[in-house]
C-alpha cells in the first residue's frame, strides 16, 4: 500500500507540475525517481516535523499540491498545532500521508503506534481522512486527492496486505463502498479491517443470517446517508476498525445512530483498541489477535447481539 501510494504520487508529479514531495526521516531510496527526475520538487527536511508542516503550507498557499509523508504518530502528534492552524484554519491543500497506521509499527511500542491518528484529524476542521483498505483501492484514491479541496489525511497500512477492494463501484472521497448486502446485520468497516467485515459476512450467512457489508475508506467526511439507510435496514450494527474506540470510527458512527433516533433502538457495538497504550510487544497480527480485532471477534458479536434480540441470551 505505502509503495503504491508513494509511486501515486510520482506518477501525478510528472503530469503536474503543482505537485511538490517532501519527506521527513524516511529510509534511504525513498522515490529515487522522483528525486532525480525532478528535483527541485523533491524535498527531505529530516526530523522537524512542525517546520515540514509550514513549509508545505506555504507551498500551498502559493499554488502548490505538496504531499508530506512520514511516519504516521510523527506526522498527527508532533506537529497538531501546525496541523490545526497552518493547514486547517487556512484550509490548505496539503496531503499528509502518515506510514503504519493502526499497529503496523508494533514492534516499536506504544511511541510509534499511530492508535488514535483519526480521532487527532477529525477534530481539525477542513481536515479529509482517507483510511483505504488495500493497494488497489489505495490506487483508484490518490488521483483524486490532486484537486481536492483542503487538506487530507492519508492513512498508510504496512503494505501487501490482502486485496479485498473491487472496481465494481467507482470511489469518491466522502462516499461509502457497499460491500455485501444483507437484513439481519450491518458490520462497518475502515481501512484494513474490510477483510474481517467481508469473512464474518461469510460465516454469519452459514448461521442463516443475512449480514451487509458497509465500507467506509473516508472517516472525514463521513458518509452519514449511506450509514442511516444501511442502519434503517440493520437491527444490528457493529463497527470494526485498527484503532482506538475512542474518536474513531465507531464514536462517529455512535453519534450518528444515537442522534438517528432509531425506533427501535438498534444494537450497537464497537471493536477496535482499548482505551490503553500496549502493554507487550510484538507484530501487527500478534496485537490485533490480543485486542481481538479480527473476523472471528465481528462474527461472535453479531451472534451475541442476534440472540439479545430475539431474546435468546
Amino acid at each position: 500500500m505505502r509503495q503504491t501510494c508513494l509511486n501515486s504520487v510520482y506518477e501525478l508529479a510528472k503530469a503536474d507540475e503543482r505537485i511538490f514531495f517532501i519527506g521527513s526521516d524516511l529510509g534511504a531510496g525513498t522515490l529515487d525517481k522522483f528525486k532525480e527526475e525532478i528535483p527541485d520538487r523533491f524535498f527531505m527536511e529530516g526530523i522537524s516535523e512542525a517546520n515540514v508542516i509550514g513549509m508545505a503550507s506555504g507551498l500551498a498557499l502559493e499554488g502548490k499540491i505538496p504531499y508530506v509523508n512520514t511516519i504516521a504518530t510523527f506526522i498527527t502528534r508532533r506537529c497538531y498545532e501546525q496541523l490545526v492552524i497552518d493547514l486547517g484554519l487556512h484550509n490548505a491543500n496539503v496531503r499528509l500521508i502518515g506510514n503504519g497506521g493502526g499497529l503496523v509499527y508494533a514492534p516499536l511500542g506504544p511511541t510509534h503506534q499511530a492508535i488514535e491518528d483519526m480521532a487527532i484529524l477529525r477534530s481539525i476542521p477542513n481536515m479529509t481522512v482517507l483510511a483505504p483498505c488495500d493497494a488497489d483501492e489505495m490506487r483508484r484514491f490518490m488521483p483524486l486527492t490532486v484537486d481536492h479541496i483542503g487538506p487530507i489525511y492519508i492513512r498508510l497500512g504496512k503494505g501487501y496486505d490482502p486485496i479485498v477492494s473491487n472496481d465494481n463501484v467507482a470511489v469518491e472521497i466522502g462516499k461509502a463502498i457497499p460491500m455485501r448486502e444483507g437484513k439481519d446485520a450491518l458490520i462497518l468497516t475502515t481501512g484494513i479491517t474490510l477483510k474481517y467485515g467481508l469473512q464474518a459476512s461469510d460465516d454469519l450467512h452459514k448461521h442463516g443470517l443475512s449480514t451487509a457489508v458497509l465500507h467506509l475508506p473516508t472517516i472525514k467526511p463521513l458518509d452519514n446517508e449511506s450509514i442511516l439507510a444501511y442502519t434503517s435496514e440493520a437491527p444490528i450494527v457493529v463497527t470494526v476498525e485498527e484503532h482506538t474506540v475512542i474518536g474513531g470510527l465507531g464514536s462517529a458512527v455512535a453519534e450518528i445512530i444515537a442522534e438517528a433516533g432509531f425506533n427501535p433502538a438498534r444494537r450497537f457495538k464497537r471493536i477496535g483498541i482499548p482505551d490503553m497504550f500496549a502493554d507487550e510487544y510484538g507484530s501487527q497480527d500478534s496485537l490485533m489477535e490480543r485486542y481481538s480485532i479480527n473476523d472471528n471477534r465481528v462474527t461472535e458479536l453479531v451472534l451475541e447481539l442476534a440472540g439479545a434480540t430475539n431474546g435468546t441470551s
